[in-house]
């Protein structure tokens, strides 16, 4: 039986009252967040036609998600962490509440939305790396990978449940029920971030501002190996992360609706399904003393999948509905691996960074992590346009293999690297 259990995801960190509050809220929020990262491409490409004006979300919350989510992290190395997460929450609490507006009031308007996400991103940008800041000020070290996994996890839960109920809810209800059901699941956000004790910043120097942010620059600058982890990730996701081309795919390939519907829905839901599975079996990850190698190998595993995945494309006109099967299965392996990626590298870099400094180098984490998408929408969007989705997803992944590669033998410390 011990051996059984060891495959599963360690629950330890849920005995500490705050996280457990935070993880618990996040059970909430994360499905309504989905909604929305469901609506907004979906409502734009119901309103152009043209996966290019999706695209344009990468460009519009790219810029914002740099410029807060660096200057995020210096805030959060200067003022109470718990201050910062109160903030942000009721800013992410408003804009998704004028996501509603502008749906329920039919304006149609693109620029109006790509605005609106624009603001959401710099709100975005701050509350993240405050957030994962805080983390190794509530917990032990040795309890940060399981913490990470179980966050994923119930991130990646709410990514399923959101798509494939907005997928399917969008053609009967609408997009401003999916934008209002996420306003009011932030409150259960916000109430959990007001129990947290205060958390001023330990060793607090200088003040928040561009020298701030250079500084934690130059300080990952000193560390190689938490640099190339980044690198690693940004292949993964510039090259390996086709999702701007989703709605596309999902009505000209495999036959759904313009508005969304369930191939749609499958297709946004692949990934965190994958995500999940990975999480719920998260037991080894805490065994693994070869950080670095993981990495790797499970981004190779990502971009394999999503290599698949373009060739699942290129077959559907002939076999559509085993293709779509396919696409989705590809999906799902890609998610497992990118969950284990991703668990490593936030654990090595919380538990390598001083408290000084850890704000600024998860802004530089949640840049990566969430900018590399943002950067994938606006060129998948146009090497779709150039080459069809088929070949921009299955070149990218096939990218994705080749670049890592040449990184592990660029930077052979990072692939023999172990925890101290």
């Amino acid at each position: 039986m011990a051996g059984i259990r060891g495959l599963f995801a360690d629950t330890a960190p849920l005995a500490n009252a705050p996280f457990r509050r935070l993880w618990r809220a996040n059970i909430i929020t994360v499905i309504g967040a989905q909604l929305t990262v469901v609506a907004v491409p979906a409502q734009i490409y119901a309103i152009t036609g043209d996966s290019g004006y999706v695209g344009l979300t990468g460009l519009f919350g790219l810029v914002p998600l740099v410029v807060f989510g660096l200057w995020g992290g210096a805030l959060a190395d200067h003022f109470d962490r718990r201050l910062l997460l109160q903030v942000t929450t009721v800013g992410l609490i408003v804009t998704s509440g004028l996501f509603w507006l502008q749906a329920a009031l039919d304006l149609r308007n693109v620029w109006v939305m790509l605005g609106l996400f624009a603001l959401q991103q710099a709100f975005f940008g701050v509350n993240q790396p405050t957030r994962s800041a805080v983390l190794p000020r509530l917990l032990p070290v040795e309890q940060l990978p399981a913490a990470n996994s179980l966050n994923m996890t119930v991130m990646m839960a709410g990514a399923i449940a959101g798509p494939m109920v907005g997928g399917a809810l969008i053609p009967v209800v609408g997009y401003s029920w999916l934008y209002l059901i996420d306003t009011l699941t932030l409150f259960a956000t916000l109430s959990a971030v007001w129990r947290l004790p205060g958390l001023p910043v330990e060793n607090r120097v200088g003040s928040p501002g561009l020298r701030s942010v250079v500084d934690g620059f130059a300080y990952l600058r000193g560390h190689p190996i938490l640099l190339t982890s980044f690198v690693v990730d940004l292949v993964a996701m510039i090259f390996g992360m086709p999702r701007a081309l989703a709605p596309e795919v999902a009505h000209v390939a495999f036959g759904g609706p313009i508005e969304g519907g369930t191939e749609f829905a499958w297709l946004m839901a692949a990934i965190p399904i994958g995500s999940v599975l990975g999480g719920v079996f998260s037991g080894w990850l805490p065994r693994v003393t070869r950080q670095g190698r993981a990495v790797v190998l499970c981004i190779l595993v990502w971009g394999a999948a999503i290599a698949g995945l373009g060739a699942a494309v290129a077959l559907a006109g002939r076999w559509q509905l085993p293709m779509l099967v396919a696409a989705v299965s590809f999906l799902v392996v890609g998610g497992a691996a990118d969950m284990a990626s991703a668990a490593f590298r936030q654990s090595m870099l919380q538990a390598a960074a001083d408290d000084a400094v850890r704000g600024r180098l998860q802004g530089v984490f949640i840049v990566v992590v969430a900018g590399g998408p943002r950067i994938a929408d606006v060129l998948h969007g146009y090497a779709a346009g150039l080459v069809g989705t088929a070949w921009a997803i299955g070149g990218g992944g096939l990218l994705v293999i080749v670049l890592t590669l040449a990184v592990a033998a660029a930077v052979p410390a990072f692939w023999r690297y172990r925890p101290a």
